[in-house]
């Protein structure tokens, strides 16, 4: 009797222990799961032009952040954190940016994605390094932001103007022929930066005339004086710096005009609506944009995905803000926080795989491996030249 009255009060131990113990778990489990679906969420902001003329370079990137960020969320978000995404327009304007910069730090963004001019990117971007935020453009291509040393917090992931320009003068020369080369800009920071390495390139090649070096400006409804002056410089070609909506007119007058010589921009006008505005006269224009990666099954599925989402093809940098979106989540499941000083540390040495390909960043800020082309409209759509 006393054997079995001492395994009965041993069973009646173990089964209080294990029960209290089961108990103990199945308790936590729910807290964690509360927990995990209450906490704080991640705040990305995306500032960029998302009205006006250059709101078709602008919302592609609003709409390429929110895709990597849905997906993130559906997976669970970063170690249990879901992204909230906050937006702020700028129209490409630097004194709308400081403060869509300003905004979003006030309402809390621990990461950015844009700017998308470099006008604007650079004028905003004081208010992010005082606010200790790390920064990804996909499209300021101004060399500065980068090469000056001026900007830490700063990285993109698109190649700078000085690598386009040399692409734009080396396939003028060599590819078109011509030795007598008009250098149009619209007075920014990007179309001019652009238009000044291309002329110091022009002028370093032997036997080459930069015909006229002339700024425009921004938003004028007529472009015949500059246009006039092209003619009268007997230039065999321009290269423009600046974006679709001064191009397409100056192109149209030109063409109108009967001037029939090539015209070569940058990535600021290879966008479908440079070829809607301008319409047959957009046939033959020459434009430098980011390498074609349509073969890439994560580009396949980034614009399948668009597709399925929004019912329409994505725009212009619209890859290069996946690419953006994609390194920022990465860096910070990385590092395992917003940490300014984490941040860049995982953004320099935690490689990710993008539309763009395998990336990561150099010391300056510049996407390692990622480059131009140049592409022609032929037959109403941007094709890649060989």
């Amino acid at each position: 009797m006393m054997g079995r009255v001492n395994v009965s009060k041993s069973l009646k131990k173990w089964y209080l222990v294990t029960a209290t113990a089961i108990a103990a778990v199945l308790l936590t489990l729910p807290a964690a799961s509360f927990a995990a679906k209450n906490a704080k969420p991640i705040k990305i902001g995306v500032p960029g032009a998302h009205t006006g003329d250059l709101a078709s370079y602008g919302l592609p990137t609003v709409k390429a952040t929110e895709l990597v960020i849905k997906a993130k969320n559906e997976a669970g978000g970063i170690n249990g954190q879901m992204i909230q995404l906050l937006t702020e327009d700028d129209a490409c304007k630097p004194e709308m940016a400081v403060n869509a910069a300003t905004k979003l730090v006030t309402s809390g963004a621990q990461a950015i994605i844009g700017h998308i001019c470099s006008g604007a990117t650079n004028a905003a971007l004081g208010v992010y390094k005082d606010a200790k935020l790390v920064v990804i453009s996909p499209s300021a291509t101004n060399p500065p932001l980068t090469q000056s040393g001026d900007n830490p917090n700063f990285f993109r992931t698109i190649a700078s103007d000085d690598a386009q320009a040399r692409l734009q003068v080396d396939f003028a020369l060599d590819k078109l022929g011509v030795k007598k080369v008009a250098v149009i800009h619209d007075k920014g920071d990007y179309g001019k930066g652009l238009a000044e390495f291309a002329k110091t390139f022009l002028e370093a090649s032997p036997g080459v005339t930069v015909t006229i070096f002339e700024g425009v400006t921004p938003g004028a409804v007529d472009y015949s004086a500059v246009v006039q002056k092209i003619k009268q410089s007997k230039a065999e070609a321009v290269i423009f710096g600046g974006y679709h909506p001064e191009a397409s007119k100056i192109v149209t007058q030109m063409r109108r005009r009967g001037m029939k010589i090539p015209f070569i921009s940058d990535d600021g006008v290879k966008d479908d609506t440079f070829i809607k505005v301008a319409g047959k006269y957009a046939e033959g224009v020459y434009a430098t944009g980011p390498k074609d990666t349509s073969t890439n099954p994560l580009t396949i599925k980034a614009i399948a995905d668009h597709k399925q989402f929004y019912g329409e093809d994505p725009g212009a940098f619209f890859l290069n803000a996946y690419a953006a979106a994609q390194a920022m989540v990465n860096a910070i499941e990385k590092a395992g926080s917003t940490d300014y000083d984490k941040l860049i540390h995982a953004l320099r040495n935690e490689a990710v795989e993008t539309p763009l390909g395998n990336i990561k960043f150099d010391e300056k800020g510049d996407a390692i491996g990622i480059g131009f082309s140049i592409y022609q409209v032929q037959k109403g759509v941007y094709v890649e030249m060989e």
